[in-house]
């Protein structure tokens, strides 16, 4: 390692160690202590937010398998809807079908008969990225014009974040949870699970369709912040459903204190349960995200490469090869979880192509995905940066369901090793170690001989520890007051 290299890494270490002891400061602070190492309790379930029994949780994997359900949720709604998203595009259309209505079309038909109330984020202050604060109000507008939806924009961020949580509830009977906007800013959402090569950018995304008692907590949320930005003080509490399936499911948040009356010391059980999870991992951890940059997730990781905590402990991640920011600072802490693993091959890390012939496009992963052990699951809208664990509203839901985790895994792994779900149903390790590790190799040899790639999966490229990794520790320490 040269001179420049070691300066980068000290460098590094000792500012994600500063945002650290910040991060400390401010949990202990704010009376979530029982965050940090040492203090966690019993149990991969965030401490501070109920365990909800007898739900029906359905994973919903890409767009074209999770935007129809949500559509047709809405047009079915007997009583209420209610969207909270980072931003939604009037023109946007939930279906591909021939004659599918656009969403302002699809909200305002349905306001004819119930309420309907979209609450978005309000875009940053100064004009510095999408969506701006004009292209919202335009935005707002149009949903409400010659129409009874009211959509609310809500202001109350923290400075350089955003809501960023996308839920929709119907009739406080079915709700949805996921990672997808309604919109096609920065990419589009509507893709399939052959990820073919017909769009400049393939989009890889999740969201959960609920049915149970877990959705009076997803309805909750959106009233909370619905009755502190609104005019409408008066919104009825929620009613609770009837259980309607075998899972147990938890709704866990990231709501920055002083934001809202309704959490005056902020939530961070999104934190809670990742961290729990994760630093309880026997056998496997399997992240897809958009970002790896969280300082608190990364030092559980590189503690579990260092000291495996069995012999057949892996640790896959699926990334995104260009985020839209961020990226040297996750190939940062890439490099450090190579290096901590002392090339045991305990890490896979890849990234997704669509192929088809001579045509091939990247594939954006912006799905919200943790998986432990086939015991513990996550999927929402929290990346693992500042952002999302600290400073940006998000929501997650967590389920312990054994049989669900392990299907919902088989299904992305047949999507992405794209092989049938029957020989990837062995041992992980072995499937890793057989599968996931030599077709990514493979075909990062062939990338970097200039030869064209033949699968959709390939490790990710540039784990750097130059400077640029400072990007994320030094942005979250000027930010996150």
């Amino acid at each position: 390692m040269g001179f420049l290299d070691v300066l980068d890494a000290r460098l590094g270490d000792g500012l994600e160690s500063v945002l650290r002891a910040h991060h400390r400061r401010r949990l202990i602070k704010l009376g979530w202590s029982e965050l940090l190492p040492g203090r966690t309790g019993p149990g991969r379930f965030a401490a501070e937010r109920p365990v909800r029994e007898g739900n029906a949780v359905r994973v919903l994997i890409d767009g074209e398998e999770a935007l129809p359900q949500i559509q047709e949720a809405i047009e079915n709604a007997r009583s209420h809807v209610h969207i909270a998203n980072w931003h939604a595009s009037p023109d946007f259309r939930l279906s591909r079908e021939a004659g599918a209505p656009t969403l302002r079309e699809l909200l305002a038909a349905t306001a004819e008969r119930v309420p309907v109330r979209l609450l978005l984020w309000a875009g940053p202050p100064v004009p510095m990225f999408q969506p701006t604060r004009g292209g919202t109000k335009d935005a707002r507008a149009e949903f409400e014009k010659d129409s009874r939806v009211r959509c609310v924009l809500d202001a109350r961020e923290r400075t350089l974040h955003c809501h960023h949580e996308k839920i929709v509830v119907v009739d406080d009977e079915i709700a949805f949870v996921g990672g997808i906007d309604f919109t096609a800013l920065e990419g589009d959402r509507h893709d399939h699970r052959q990820h073919a090569p017909d769009r400049p950018l393939g989009w890889h995304d999740l969201a959960t369709r609920l049915e149970g008692p877990v959705v009076a907590d997803v309805a909750q949320h959106f009233r909370q912040r619905w009755v502190e930005v609104s005019d409408e003080r008066d919104l009825p509490e929620p009613r609770t459903p009837a259980p309607a399936g075998p899972s147990r499911v938890q709704l866990v948040r990231t709501v920055p204190e002083k934001t809202y009356d309704f959490a005056p010391r902020g939530e961070f059980s999104i934190l809670d349960s990742y961290l729990r999870a994760l630093r309880s991992a026997r056998r496997l951890v399997y992240l897809e995200n958009q970002f790896l940059w969280s300082p608190e997730v990364t030092e559980v990781l590189l503690d579990k490469l260092r000291n495996p905590p069995t012999e057949d402990f892996r640790l896959v991640l699926v990334l995104p090869r260009k985020p839209s920011n961020g990226a040297d600072t996750t190939r940062g802490q890439l490099g450090r979880l190579l290096a901590a693993e002392g090339g045991e091959h305990l890490i896979v890390a890849v990234t997704l192509t669509a192929h088809d012939g001579d045509d091939s496009a990247p594939v954006y992963v912006h799905a919200k995905l943790g998986i432990v052990d086939d015991e513990w699951m996550t999927i929402g809208s929290a990346n693992l940066n500042e952002h999302s664990l600290f400073n940006d509203t998000e929501v997650n839901v967590v389920t312990d369901d054994a049989d669900l985790i392990r299907r919902t895994r088989l299904r992305l792994w047949s999507e992405h090793l794209q092989r049938p779900e029957e020989e990837l149903a062995g041992d992980p390790a072995t499937v890793v170690d057989g599968m996931w590790r030599p077709i990514a190799q493979e075909q990062a040899d062939l990338e970097d001989r200039g030869a064209r790639r033949t699968h959709r999966l390939t490790l990710l490229p540039g784990a750097s520890r130059r400077a640029a990794r400072l990007q994320g520790p030094l942005r979250g320490l000027l930010v996150d007051g």
